[in-house]
C-alpha cells in the first residue's frame, strides 16, 4: 500500500517505513507530523474521491533536520562592471512514515 500526499507544496510518493525529505517542518525531532492524502493505493483499489480521502491520515515521525546543496546565484551584465553574488541553501526535514490508515 502507498499514498500521494501534499508535503511542502509538492506531492510525494510514500510508504509506510519510507523517509522522505521535505520543506522545513517546524517541529521537534521526534515529534509527529500527518500529512493531507491526496491519492491511496491499496493492492487493485485505488483511491482518489476527496470525501473519502479526508478521512485518511499519513503519518511520520520527524527523523532530522538538514541543509540542501548549496545554489549559488551570479549575475553579470557585460560592459558595465555590474555582477552579483547571492547564495541559497534550502532548510529541508527528513521525516520517517510510520502509518498510512484508512
Amino acid at each position: 500500500m502507498y499514498a500521494i500526499v501534499k508535503a511542502g507544496g509538492r506531492q510525494e510518493k510514500v510508504a509506510v517505513g519510507e523517509t522522505i525529505i521535505v520543506d522545513r517542518i517546524d517541529s521537534a525531532t521526534g515529534a509527529t507530523v500527518s500529512f493531507p492524502a491526496v491519492l491511496v493505493v491499496d493492492g487493485a483499489t485505488v483511491t482518489s474521491d476527496p470525501k473519502t480521502l479526508s478521512t485518511v491520515k499519513v503519518t511520520g515521525e520527524v527523523m532530522e533536520e538538514l541543509k540542501g546543496p548549496k545554489i549559488d546565484i551570479l549575475r553579470y551584465k557585460n560592459k558595465t562592471g555590474y555582477r552579483r553574488r547571492q547564495g541559497f541553501r534550502a532548510q529541508l526535514t527528513r521525516v520517517k512514515i510510520t502509518a498510512i490508515t484508512l
